[in-house]
């Protein structure tokens, strides 16, 4: 009898389940039947998505539940606007847990940083809605008024760390873009470089000028990029783009949507540091770089790129922000807001933008962008904007710092000798000496 009580459940929870997930095909036929009047666009690029071809329809993504913040009665239906990782995640349950821990969702916490400070004071609340928020994602809010119950400040955004009204963090059309959701676009740069490109952190530029995107753009109608496995080494050879090597499968690994995982440094901050449990995450990303590269390669190439991080954090990096942090703590700035001072938006410039090219472009081997459009760019206005313009508050404590730099540290004694001497330091080996400890970083 306890048997037949514990199937008879089994069986009722089969079929609720079963039931609550079925869609009134009246409902999901008015849906395709008016867009493909009214909005063409969008009925066709679902008619031609492997969405359609599963019968998954307007009403599966876009149906709410009572009660739901954003949810609206649209023809006869209770439906939603917003379609959330929570809403992908009732049938993609993995990749959904993947995005909601990866920075990729984290991103609309850049509303508390400086990026954000800088464009709602310098700028304006309109540039932070149609700016930052529309690559890092905001706070979508709820207008009772409004026809679809989103505020036309907070909606349309299609933000990578969207805020949801459900809670849910992250925005999955930004890769997969609606309403074909194809697989082959999330799998090319293009996909990448909404966000990822400009003066700050090019790396859609910095990947077209690389060997990679050389044989990408070759190559792309090799890549086999509409394949349903994509693994490199086995389905495609050609080349990497952004996914192969941030997101994609390889011989060891699986698919991950948590973009973090093949990343051993942080780039970001003014000192770039080692992100946690780094040597785990390199590892990862050298899986990948193996498939078509010796491990001799791959090891040089982060041999050489520490070295550049190194060079950047130390001979550059560390000492503006030792000057930047004394002038703050003696309170010689002229203007008390920050960012209302010169020397503040020098500072922001050596390392938010020139910094980050460098250090970017020695990543994914662009040579133009770790010199001529960063370390280049550091040294020049390090030596002649920074350092002026601190040494313009003829503060003693912050001209000390400044001289016993300049003296002391060997990286920057050139700055006092002659061109003959140098260039024969250079020629000898002697110059290259002083910087055989950024080789030897761990």
């Amino acid at each position: 009898m306890r048997r037949f009580i514990m199937l008879f459940v089994f069986l009722f929870m089969v079929v609720f389940s079963y039931a609550a997930n079925q869609v009134d095909s009246k409902v999901a036929g008015k849906c395709m039947t008016c867009h493909k009047e009214k909005s063409p666009g969008i009925y066709k690029q679902w008619f031609g998505s492997a969405h359609a071809e599963h019968d998954v329809t307007c009403i599966n993504c876009h149906a709410a539940n009572k009660g739901d913040k954003d949810a609206f009665m649209h023809e006869g239906a209770l439906i939603a606007t917003m379609v959330t990782p929570k809403d992908c995640g009732s049938c993609h349950e993995k990749e959904a847990k993947e995005v909601q821990s990866s920075y990729h969702a984290t991103a609309g916490k850049i509303l508390d940083s400086k990026d954000a400070y800088l464009a709602h004071v310098a700028g304006g609340e309109p540039v932070a809605i149609a700016g930052c928020e529309q690559c890092h994602g905001g706070v979508v809010k709820i207008d009772p008024k409004s026809p679809n119950k989103l505020s036309k400040k907070s909606w349309p955004n299609s933000g990578v760390g969207r805020i949801n009204v459900d809670g849910s963090l992250g925005n999955c059309n930004v890769c997969h873009t609606r309403h074909a959701f194809s697989k082959a676009q999330a799998r090319q740069p293009e996909a990448c470089s909404k966000c990822h490109l400009g003066p700050d952190h090019p790396q859609k530029e910095i990947f077209a000028e690389s060997k990679h995107g050389n044989a990408y753009y070759t190559h792309k109608d090799d890549m086999n990029l509409d394949a349903d496995r994509w693994i490199v080494g086995q389905d495609y050879f050609e080349a990497p783009t952004c996914a192969t090597c941030h997101m994609s499968a390889n011989l060891e690994a699986p698919v991950t949507h948590d973009v973090g995982q093949r990343i051993s440094w942080t780039l970001r901050p003014p000192v770039s540091k080692h992100k946690g449990d780094w040597q785990k995450k390199r590892k990862n990303m050298q899986q990948v770089c193996v498939n078509c590269h010796s491990q001799t390669f791959v090891d040089g190439h982060y041999y050489q790129f520490d070295a550049l991080v190194g060079l950047y954090n130390d001979k550059f990096a560390k000492p503006a922000t030792n000057i930047i942090k004394l002038i703050k703590k003696k309170k010689l700035l002229e203007n008390p807001a920050a960012f209302a001072n010169e020397i503040e938006w020098t500072y922001w410039e050596l390392w938010h933008h020139e910094g980050r090219r460098a250090r970017h472009g020695a990543a994914m081997m662009g040579p133009d962008y770790t010199w001529w459009h960063g370390i280049y760019d550091v040294a020049q206005h390090f030596y002649f904007k920074f350092i002026p313009e601190a040494r313009e508050l003829n503060d003693p404590d912050v001209n000390a710092m400044i001289d016993k730099l300049l003296k002391d540290d060997p990286m920057h004694q050139w700055l006092s000798m002659d061109t003959k001497n140098l260039k024969q330091k250079i020629r000898s080996g002697e110059m290259q000496k002083i910087y055989q400890k950024l080789f030897q970083q761990k």
